[in-house]
Protein backbone atom coordinates (compact mmCIF):
# COMPACT_ATOMS: atom_id res chain seq x y z
CA UNK A 1 0.00 0.00 0.00
CA UNK A 2 1.24 3.47 -0.80
CA UNK A 3 -0.08 6.93 -0.01
CA UNK A 4 -0.82 8.96 -3.14
CA UNK A 5 0.81 12.37 -3.18
CA UNK A 6 -1.89 15.04 -3.21
CA UNK A 7 -4.58 12.35 -3.25
CA UNK A 8 -8.14 12.81 -2.12
CA UNK A 9 -11.74 11.92 -2.70
CA UNK A 10 -11.47 11.81 -6.52
CA UNK A 11 -8.32 9.67 -6.64
CA UNK A 12 -10.21 6.39 -7.19
CA UNK A 13 -11.32 5.66 -10.75
CA UNK A 14 -14.64 7.19 -11.83
CA UNK A 15 -15.17 9.96 -9.28
CA UNK A 16 -15.75 13.64 -9.89
CA UNK A 17 -16.10 16.53 -7.46
CA UNK A 18 -16.48 20.27 -7.22
CA UNK A 19 -16.60 22.99 -4.59
CA UNK A 20 -17.93 26.48 -5.17
CA UNK A 21 -19.15 29.56 -3.31
CA UNK A 22 -22.88 30.14 -3.47
CA UNK A 23 -23.00 32.92 -0.88
CA UNK A 24 -23.95 31.12 2.35
CA UNK A 25 -20.60 32.13 3.84
CA UNK A 26 -20.46 35.92 3.89
CA UNK A 27 -16.67 35.90 3.44
CA UNK A 28 -16.98 34.49 -0.07
CA UNK A 29 -15.28 31.19 0.73
CA UNK A 30 -16.45 27.93 -0.85
CA UNK A 31 -19.59 26.56 0.80
CA UNK A 32 -21.17 24.03 -1.56
CA UNK A 33 -19.61 20.70 -2.55
CA UNK A 34 -20.46 17.62 -4.56
CA UNK A 35 -18.80 14.21 -4.90
CA UNK A 36 -20.19 12.08 -7.70
CA UNK A 37 -19.49 8.61 -9.08
CA UNK A 38 -19.55 7.89 -12.80
CA UNK A 39 -21.47 4.69 -12.03
CA UNK A 40 -23.96 4.12 -9.23
CA UNK A 41 -22.07 2.96 -6.15
CA UNK A 42 -22.66 0.54 -3.35
CA UNK A 43 -22.77 2.91 -0.39
CA UNK A 44 -22.61 2.60 3.39
CA UNK A 45 -23.03 5.24 6.07
CA UNK A 46 -22.53 5.75 9.79
CA UNK A 47 -24.38 8.56 11.54
CA UNK A 48 -24.41 10.57 14.75
CA UNK A 49 -26.08 8.90 17.71
CA UNK A 50 -27.31 12.26 18.98
CA UNK A 51 -31.10 11.92 19.32
CA UNK A 52 -31.38 15.34 17.65
CA UNK A 53 -30.59 14.93 13.96
CA UNK A 54 -30.23 17.50 11.19
CA UNK A 55 -32.76 17.46 8.36
CA UNK A 56 -30.18 16.77 5.63
CA UNK A 57 -28.86 13.84 7.65
CA UNK A 58 -32.38 12.46 8.03
CA UNK A 59 -32.87 12.53 4.26
CA UNK A 60 -29.54 10.80 3.69
CA UNK A 61 -30.44 8.05 6.17
CA UNK A 62 -33.70 7.48 4.26
CA UNK A 63 -32.04 7.42 0.86
CA UNK A 64 -29.30 5.05 1.99
CA UNK A 65 -31.78 2.31 2.84
CA UNK A 66 -31.29 1.05 -0.73
CA UNK A 67 -27.54 0.68 -0.20
CA UNK A 68 -26.73 2.64 -3.35
CA UNK A 69 -25.88 6.24 -4.21
CA UNK A 70 -24.61 8.30 -7.13
CA UNK A 71 -23.58 11.54 -5.44
CA UNK A 72 -23.54 13.51 -2.22
CA UNK A 73 -24.09 17.28 -1.98
CA UNK A 74 -22.86 19.09 1.14
CA UNK A 75 -23.22 22.71 2.15
CA UNK A 76 -21.27 24.45 4.91
CA UNK A 77 -21.96 27.61 6.88
CA UNK A 78 -25.46 26.46 7.83
CA UNK A 79 -26.44 23.21 9.52
CA UNK A 80 -30.03 22.85 8.24
CA UNK A 81 -31.04 21.52 11.65
CA UNK A 82 -33.88 22.29 14.06
CA UNK A 83 -35.82 24.48 11.62
CA UNK A 84 -38.95 22.33 11.31
CA UNK A 85 -40.65 20.88 8.25
CA UNK A 86 -38.94 23.39 5.98
CA UNK A 87 -35.52 21.90 6.68
CA UNK A 88 -36.58 18.43 5.55
CA UNK A 89 -38.27 19.83 2.44
CA UNK A 90 -35.20 21.90 1.55
CA UNK A 91 -32.95 18.85 1.82
CA UNK A 92 -35.31 16.87 -0.41
CA UNK A 93 -35.37 19.71 -2.93
CA UNK A 94 -31.57 19.77 -3.12
CA UNK A 95 -31.63 16.03 -3.80
CA UNK A 96 -34.37 16.42 -6.41
CA UNK A 97 -32.63 19.22 -8.32
CA UNK A 98 -29.30 17.37 -8.28
CA UNK A 99 -30.94 14.12 -9.40
CA UNK A 100 -32.44 15.96 -12.35
CA UNK A 101 -29.08 17.42 -13.33
CA UNK A 102 -27.38 14.02 -13.05
CA UNK A 103 -30.33 12.12 -14.58
CA UNK A 104 -30.65 9.66 -11.72
CA UNK A 105 -33.23 8.77 -9.09
CA UNK A 106 -33.68 11.21 -6.20
CA UNK A 107 -33.00 8.36 -3.75
CA UNK A 108 -29.50 8.06 -5.18
CA UNK A 109 -28.59 11.59 -4.05
CA UNK A 110 -27.34 12.07 -0.49
CA UNK A 111 -27.18 15.43 1.26
CA UNK A 112 -25.15 16.84 4.12
CA UNK A 113 -25.06 20.16 5.91
CA UNK A 114 -22.78 21.71 8.52
CA UNK A 115 -22.61 25.03 10.33
CA UNK A 116 -24.89 27.05 12.58
CA UNK A 117 -27.91 25.18 14.00
CA UNK A 118 -31.40 26.71 13.86
CA UNK A 119 -30.98 28.80 10.72
CA UNK A 120 -32.91 27.79 7.54
CA UNK A 121 -30.99 27.10 4.35
CA UNK A 122 -30.84 29.99 1.91
CA UNK A 123 -32.42 28.07 -0.93
CA UNK A 124 -32.52 31.17 -3.15
CA UNK A 125 -28.70 30.92 -3.17
CA UNK A 126 -28.43 27.13 -3.33
CA UNK A 127 -30.95 26.41 -6.12
CA UNK A 128 -29.18 28.30 -8.91
CA UNK A 129 -25.76 27.21 -7.65
CA UNK A 130 -26.49 23.48 -8.01
CA UNK A 131 -26.31 23.63 -11.81
CA UNK A 132 -22.98 25.46 -11.63
CA UNK A 133 -21.77 22.90 -9.09
CA UNK A 134 -22.55 19.99 -11.40
CA UNK A 135 -21.07 21.78 -14.41
CA UNK A 136 -17.81 22.28 -12.50
CA UNK A 137 -17.37 18.63 -11.52
CA UNK A 138 -14.04 17.13 -12.56
CA UNK A 139 -11.59 14.40 -11.55
CA UNK A 140 -9.42 17.23 -10.20
CA UNK A 141 -12.18 18.80 -8.08
CA UNK A 142 -11.53 16.90 -4.87
CA UNK A 143 -9.55 19.65 -3.15
CA UNK A 144 -12.20 22.28 -3.95
CA UNK A 145 -14.84 19.98 -2.46
CA UNK A 146 -12.73 19.44 0.67
CA UNK A 147 -12.42 23.21 1.09
CA UNK A 148 -16.14 23.76 0.57
CA UNK A 149 -17.17 21.56 3.52
CA UNK A 150 -14.94 23.38 6.04
CA UNK A 151 -16.43 25.45 8.87
CA UNK A 152 -13.96 26.45 11.59
CA UNK A 153 -11.39 24.08 10.10
CA UNK A 154 -8.06 25.71 9.33
CA UNK A 155 -6.96 23.10 6.80
CA UNK A 156 -8.66 20.78 4.32
CA UNK A 157 -8.36 17.11 5.29
CA UNK A 158 -7.67 14.69 2.43
CA UNK A 159 -5.86 11.42 1.72
CA UNK A 160 -5.76 8.58 -0.81
CA UNK A 161 -4.00 5.22 -0.81
CA UNK A 162 -3.37 2.65 -3.52
CA UNK A 163 -3.01 -1.11 -3.11
CA UNK A 164 -3.55 -4.31 -5.09
CA UNK A 165 -6.21 -6.98 -4.95
CA UNK A 166 -5.37 -10.01 -7.08
CA UNK A 167 -3.25 -7.97 -9.45
CA UNK A 168 -5.74 -5.09 -9.83
CA UNK A 169 -4.93 -1.59 -8.62
CA UNK A 170 -7.47 -0.38 -6.06
CA UNK A 171 -7.66 3.11 -4.57
CA UNK A 172 -9.42 4.48 -1.48
CA UNK A 173 -9.67 8.26 -1.16
CA UNK A 174 -11.35 10.53 1.32
CA UNK A 175 -12.05 13.98 2.67
CA UNK A 176 -13.34 15.10 6.03
CA UNK A 177 -14.25 18.21 7.97
CA UNK A 178 -14.24 18.65 11.69
CA UNK A 179 -12.71 21.01 14.20
CA UNK A 180 -15.20 21.57 17.01
CA UNK A 181 -18.31 19.99 18.60
CA UNK A 182 -16.47 16.70 18.35
CA UNK A 183 -16.69 13.68 20.62
CA UNK A 184 -17.26 9.95 20.02
CA UNK A 185 -20.71 8.52 19.31
CA UNK A 186 -20.46 8.91 15.57
CA UNK A 187 -19.42 10.47 13.66
CA UNK A 188 -18.06 13.58 15.26
CA UNK A 189 -17.62 15.11 11.80
CA UNK A 190 -18.54 14.79 8.13
CA UNK A 191 -16.50 12.49 5.96
CA UNK A 192 -16.83 11.21 2.41
CA UNK A 193 -14.73 8.19 1.47
CA UNK A 194 -14.63 6.78 -2.05
CA UNK A 195 -13.18 3.64 -3.57
CA UNK A 196 -13.16 1.93 -6.93
CA UNK A 197 -13.04 -1.48 -5.23
CA UNK A 198 -15.56 -4.11 -6.25
CA UNK A 199 -17.01 -5.18 -2.91
CA UNK A 200 -20.44 -6.34 -1.79
CA UNK A 201 -22.81 -3.94 -0.03
CA UNK A 202 -22.87 -6.06 3.11
CA UNK A 203 -19.09 -6.24 3.46
CA UNK A 204 -18.74 -2.55 2.64
CA UNK A 205 -21.13 -1.75 5.47
CA UNK A 206 -19.39 -4.17 7.83
CA UNK A 207 -15.93 -2.77 7.08
CA UNK A 208 -17.04 0.83 7.58
CA UNK A 209 -18.76 0.19 10.90
CA UNK A 210 -15.83 -1.80 12.28
CA UNK A 211 -13.22 0.73 11.17
CA UNK A 212 -15.18 3.78 12.33
CA UNK A 213 -15.37 2.38 15.87
CA UNK A 214 -11.61 2.74 16.37
CA UNK A 215 -10.93 5.75 14.15
CA UNK A 216 -13.57 8.48 13.81
CA UNK A 217 -15.21 7.32 17.03
CA UNK A 218 -11.91 7.75 18.83
CA UNK A 219 -11.59 11.50 18.32
CA UNK A 220 -12.52 14.08 20.95
CA UNK A 221 -11.96 17.82 20.73
CA UNK A 222 -14.41 19.25 23.25
CA UNK A 223 -16.74 16.50 24.50
CA UNK A 224 -19.71 17.56 22.34
CA UNK A 225 -21.38 15.24 19.83
CA UNK A 226 -22.93 17.21 16.96
CA UNK A 227 -26.26 16.54 15.24
CA UNK A 228 -25.32 16.61 11.55
CA UNK A 229 -22.41 14.17 11.52
CA UNK A 230 -21.90 11.30 9.13
CA UNK A 231 -19.33 9.22 7.31
CA UNK A 232 -20.27 7.99 3.85
CA UNK A 233 -18.35 5.28 1.97
CA UNK A 234 -18.99 4.79 -1.76
CA UNK A 235 -17.66 1.86 -3.85
CA UNK A 236 -18.26 1.94 -7.62
CA UNK A 237 -16.38 -1.26 -8.57
CA UNK A 238 -14.43 0.37 -11.39
CA UNK A 239 -11.11 -1.14 -10.27
CA UNK A 240 -12.51 -4.33 -11.79
CA UNK A 241 -10.98 -6.53 -9.12
CA UNK A 242 -12.55 -9.93 -8.44
CA UNK A 243 -15.55 -9.14 -6.25
CA UNK A 244 -14.92 -9.16 -2.51
CA UNK A 245 -17.87 -11.21 -1.29
CA UNK A 246 -16.47 -12.99 1.75
CA UNK A 247 -14.21 -12.19 4.67
CA UNK A 248 -11.05 -13.51 3.07
CA UNK A 249 -7.56 -12.05 2.65
CA UNK A 250 -8.85 -9.58 0.03
CA UNK A 251 -11.40 -8.25 2.50
CA UNK A 252 -8.70 -7.92 5.18
CA UNK A 253 -6.49 -6.02 2.73
CA UNK A 254 -9.37 -3.68 1.85
CA UNK A 255 -10.28 -3.15 5.50
CA UNK A 256 -6.65 -2.41 6.46
CA UNK A 257 -6.42 0.23 3.72
CA UNK A 258 -9.74 1.73 4.81
CA UNK A 259 -8.48 1.82 8.39
CA UNK A 260 -5.36 3.67 7.28
CA UNK A 261 -7.43 6.31 5.49
CA UNK A 262 -9.84 6.77 8.40
CA UNK A 263 -7.03 6.90 10.96
CA UNK A 264 -5.24 9.59 8.96
CA UNK A 265 -8.38 11.72 8.64
CA UNK A 266 -9.23 11.22 12.33
CA UNK A 267 -5.82 12.43 13.46
CA UNK A 268 -6.06 15.41 11.13
CA UNK A 269 -9.38 16.35 12.77
CA UNK A 270 -7.88 16.14 16.26
CA UNK A 271 -4.80 18.09 15.18
CA UNK A 272 -7.04 20.81 13.72
CA UNK A 273 -9.27 21.07 16.80
CA UNK A 274 -10.54 24.58 17.40
CA UNK A 275 -7.71 26.62 18.87
CA UNK A 276 -5.51 23.53 19.17
CA UNK A 277 -1.72 23.73 19.26
CA UNK A 278 -0.99 20.04 19.89
CA UNK A 279 -2.23 16.60 18.81
CA UNK A 280 -2.57 14.32 21.84
CA UNK A 281 -2.94 10.54 21.83
CA UNK A 282 -4.34 9.01 25.03
CA UNK A 283 -3.35 5.33 25.29
CA UNK A 284 -4.87 3.11 27.98
CA UNK A 285 -3.77 -0.49 28.55
CA UNK A 286 -4.27 -3.19 31.14
CA UNK A 287 -8.01 -2.68 31.62
CA UNK A 288 -10.17 -5.55 32.83
CA UNK A 289 -12.78 -4.94 30.10
CA UNK A 290 -12.95 -3.25 26.71
CA UNK A 291 -15.52 -0.83 28.13
CA UNK A 292 -13.25 0.16 31.03
CA UNK A 293 -10.38 0.93 28.66
CA UNK A 294 -12.62 3.20 26.62
CA UNK A 295 -14.08 4.91 29.69
CA UNK A 296 -10.67 5.86 31.03
CA UNK A 297 -9.34 7.09 27.68
CA UNK A 298 -12.53 9.07 27.03
CA UNK A 299 -12.57 10.75 30.44
CA UNK A 300 -8.95 11.86 30.12
CA UNK A 301 -9.40 13.02 26.53
CA UNK A 302 -12.32 15.32 27.36
CA UNK A 303 -11.05 16.63 30.72
CA UNK A 304 -10.67 20.42 30.48
CA UNK A 305 -8.06 20.31 33.25
CA UNK A 306 -5.93 17.74 31.42
CA UNK A 307 -6.27 19.58 28.12
CA UNK A 308 -5.39 22.99 29.61
CA UNK A 309 -2.39 21.50 31.42
CA UNK A 310 -1.12 20.18 28.09
CA UNK A 311 -1.62 23.60 26.52
CA UNK A 312 0.33 25.15 29.39
CA UNK A 313 3.03 22.44 29.10
CA UNK A 314 2.52 21.52 32.74
CA UNK A 315 3.18 17.87 33.67
CA UNK A 316 0.29 17.83 36.13
CA UNK A 317 -0.32 14.08 36.02
CA UNK A 318 -2.68 14.31 39.01
CA UNK A 319 -5.33 15.57 36.63
CA UNK A 320 -4.86 12.45 34.49
CA UNK A 321 -5.34 9.94 37.32
CA UNK A 322 -8.26 12.02 38.62
CA UNK A 323 -10.06 11.78 35.27
CA UNK A 324 -9.42 8.04 35.18
CA UNK A 325 -10.88 7.78 38.67
CA UNK A 326 -14.20 9.44 37.82
CA UNK A 327 -14.53 7.69 34.45
CA UNK A 328 -16.75 4.95 35.84
CA UNK A 329 -14.18 2.25 35.04
CA UNK A 330 -13.24 -0.35 37.62
CA UNK A 331 -9.53 -0.60 38.47
CA UNK A 332 -7.11 -0.51 41.40
CA UNK A 333 -5.63 3.00 41.72
CA UNK A 334 -2.60 1.55 43.49
CA UNK A 335 -1.56 -0.27 40.29
CA UNK A 336 -1.72 2.67 37.89
CA UNK A 337 1.37 3.84 35.99
CA UNK A 338 1.34 7.05 33.94
CA UNK A 339 3.78 8.18 31.26
CA UNK A 340 4.08 11.51 29.46
CA UNK A 341 5.82 10.52 26.28
CA UNK A 342 8.27 7.90 27.56
CA UNK A 343 8.76 9.69 30.87
CA UNK A 344 7.34 7.87 33.92
CA UNK A 345 5.56 10.39 36.16
CA UNK A 346 3.42 8.08 38.33
CA UNK A 347 4.16 4.52 39.51
CA UNK A 348 1.61 2.34 41.30
CA UNK A 349 -0.64 5.35 41.74
CA UNK A 350 2.10 7.25 43.56
CA UNK A 351 4.28 10.23 42.65
CA UNK A 352 7.80 9.51 41.43
CA UNK A 353 10.66 11.93 40.97
CA UNK A 354 11.05 13.00 37.36
CA UNK A 355 12.87 15.66 35.39
CA UNK A 356 10.45 18.59 35.13
CA UNK A 357 12.53 20.17 32.37
CA UNK A 358 12.37 16.98 30.34
CA UNK A 359 8.61 16.75 30.91
CA UNK A 360 8.15 20.31 29.70
CA UNK A 361 10.28 19.57 26.64
CA UNK A 362 8.03 16.61 25.79
CA UNK A 363 4.90 18.75 26.24
CA UNK A 364 6.32 21.38 23.90
CA UNK A 365 6.07 18.89 21.02
CA UNK A 366 3.30 19.19 18.45
CA UNK A 367 2.39 15.52 18.98
CA UNK A 368 2.20 14.07 22.49
CA UNK A 369 1.41 10.56 23.76
CA UNK A 370 0.02 10.05 27.27
CA UNK A 371 0.03 6.42 28.40
CA UNK A 372 -1.99 5.08 31.31
CA UNK A 373 -1.28 1.51 32.36
CA UNK A 374 -4.01 0.19 34.64
CA UNK A 375 -2.22 -3.16 35.12
CA UNK A 376 -5.57 -4.76 35.80
CA UNK A 377 -6.30 -6.84 32.68
CA UNK A 378 -5.61 -7.33 28.95
CA UNK A 379 -7.80 -4.70 27.24
CA UNK A 380 -6.58 -1.46 25.70
CA UNK A 381 -7.90 1.55 23.79
CA UNK A 382 -6.82 4.97 22.56
CA UNK A 383 -8.35 8.32 21.71
CA UNK A 384 -6.94 11.26 19.77
CA UNK A 385 -7.61 14.67 21.20
CA UNK A 386 -5.95 18.09 21.41
CA UNK A 387 -5.07 20.72 23.97
CA UNK A 388 -7.53 23.40 25.08
CA UNK A 389 -6.28 26.91 24.44
CA UNK A 390 -7.45 30.50 24.85
CA UNK A 391 -8.46 30.49 21.18
CA UNK A 392 -11.05 27.73 21.70
CA UNK A 393 -13.06 30.10 23.91
CA UNK A 394 -12.61 32.97 21.47
CA UNK A 395 -13.80 30.88 18.51
CA UNK A 396 -16.87 29.48 20.27
CA UNK A 397 -17.73 32.67 22.12
CA UNK A 398 -18.44 34.34 18.79
CA UNK A 399 -19.33 31.40 16.53
CA UNK A 400 -22.50 33.00 15.12
CA UNK A 401 -20.92 36.44 14.64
Amino acid sequence: MRVLDGGGVTSPEGYFAAGISCGIKKNGKKDLAIVCSEDISATAGVFTTNIVKGHSLQVTMEHLKSGYATAIVINSGNANACVGKRGYEDAKEIAKITAGLLECDIENILVGSTGVIGVPLQMDLIRPALEKLVENMSPDGGHDAAEAIMTTDLVAKEIAVEFEIQGKKVVIGGMAKGSGMIHPNMATMIGVITTDANISKSLLDKALKEVVKYTFNRVSVDGDTSICDMVILMANGMADNPAIIKEDKDYVKFKNALSYVCTDLSKKIARDGEGATKLVEIKVSGASTEEDAYKVASAIAKSPLVKTAIFGEDANWGRIITAAGYSGATFNPEKVDIYIGKLLVCKNGTAVEFDEAKAKSILQSKEIIITVKLNNGKFSDKIWTCDLSYDYVKINGSYRS
